[in-house]
């Protein structure tokens, strides 16, 4: 049984307001030629299959589409969870007639954990696979508000809750041990020991951390992990595994190699897994220096690429002394280049130009960062302003739940 993990694609993702259909268009179809090429028997997609809740009609016509290519592979069965950036009513929508297909998709937690549970079956109907496809688990899901419940109390209820759930997965997974074929959960969740690139959105209330992976039950065979963008197994659990973003969606992962993960079954018992590098499409960078610097390796940038699709750079410019127009006479300088400089950005070493004119590019800020400062800027205290962040992360949650209704 070959089983392949993949996640976070993200498609309809704006990147500094540029569209990256052309890049996960070529992503998606190396990915289908790869699932034909190793007979892959199952495919996984643990979450953010869509960067918003309500995506661009091209970002669904490249969804739909690779199911489409996959029709002429040998490929029998493919899993779709829901993460935090996916809606999962739109996910839910078709779920029925893309069953049809063998295409299994849970948008949200069901009322019974037990009926994420799925057994796949060949063409003659024998069991091949058992997959506990639990999707990211919203705070609904996990917990009722209670009154005068503290900040700390919401965060052990959300961790219990997430514990919960997957405790009554594993227990209903564990009733086809019998079948001797390989039990596999999915999950969409930041798990304790992972490393991401960059910070990554904290999905859930408090710490960033939900589970340990010492946590996930003994019953699964592997656990096919999404939300982290680079990947790795977790807690030194070989079966416990992110695979990673299918492209780079920030300059932070331009050093990950992007993945997906190839798992080789012999009944339960893992034989093999690969991490099939994902080609690069195009090239992104960061280069950061004096100005001197950073034009040579602009011009090296451009002879390299030059024949390939535009490199997408941020430039950060590391000088004792301001530099007036400084993006202007970047901008010009790449003029004839295959280049397109996204961001500029400033790093000062002397701590009073720090002062001067330290800031933060809007693009790089997630409404609750702005909302956090918004509070310190009032003056609250610490602590006044961490429960107000996460009532703001509740309502934020809440309204999304209701543009998606």
């Amino acid at each position: 049984m070959k089983v392949l993990h993949t996640s976070d694609w993200h498609l309809g993702q704006k990147f500094f307001s540029r569209e990256r259909e052309e890049e996960h268009r070529f992503a998606l179809d190396w990915l289908a030629d790869t699932i034909d090429k190793e007979a892959v028997d199952l495919v996984i997609v643990a979450g953010d299959v869509f960067d918003i809740g309500n995506p661009p009609n091209y970002a669904r016509a490249l969804y739909y589409g690779f199911f489409k290519k996959l029709r002429r592979s040998n490929c029998r069965h493919i899993v779709i969870t829901a993460g935090n950036h996916d809606s999962p009513y739109m996910l839910d929508a078709p779920k029925e007639l893309l069953q049809l297909l063998d295409i299994h998709v849970i948008g949200a937690a069901t009322p019974d954990p037990a009926d994420e549970v799925l057994v796949l079956k060949n063409e003659k109907g024998e069991p091949e696979a058992v997959v506990a496809a639990v999707p990211f688990l919203r705070d609904q899901d996990l917990r009722r508000a209670v009154s005068g419940e503290t900040g700390e109390e919401r965060i052990d209820r959300v961790k219990a809750g997430i514990l919960a759930h997957y405790e009554a997965v594993g227990k209903a997974a564990e009733a086809h041990q019998s079948l001797n074929v390989p039990i596999i959960a999915t999950g969409h969740l930041y798990a304790t020991g992972a490393v991401a690139s960059d910070k990554q959105e904290n999905i859930y209330l408090g710490n960033l951390e939900n589970i340990r992976a010492g946590q996930f039950p003994r019953v699964f065979d592997y656990v096919a992990l999404g939300h982290i963008h680079r990947a790795q197994a977790v807690g030194k659990e070989e079966h416990i595994r992110y695979c990673g973003s299918l492209i780079p969606l920030s300059f932070s992962e331009t050093k990950d190699d992007k993945v997906v993960t190839l798992i080789t079954f012999e009944q339960r018992k893992i034989k093999e897994v690969r991490e099939l590098e994902v080609p690069p499409f195009r090239r992104l960078k960061t280069i950061e220096g004096s100005l001197e610097y950073v034009q040579e390796r602009l011009e090296r940038l451009h002879e390299k690429y030059k024949e390939q699709h535009t490199v997408w750079v941020e430039v950060i410019i590391d000088e004792e002394t301001i530099i007036p127009n400084l993006n202007g006479m970047l901008q010009d300088f790449v003029r004839n280049m295959n280049i397109d400089i996204l961001g500029v950005k400033l790093k000062h070493s002397l701590k009073s130009l720090d002062e001067l004119i330290s800031h933060e590019e809007l693009e790089d800020l997630r409404p609750v960062d702005v909302f956090r400062k918004k509070c310190e800027s009032a003056g609250r205290a610490p602590a006044d302003v961490e429960t107000l962040v996460e009532t703001f992360l509740e309502l934020q949650d809440w309204m999304r739940e209701k543009e998606e209704r």
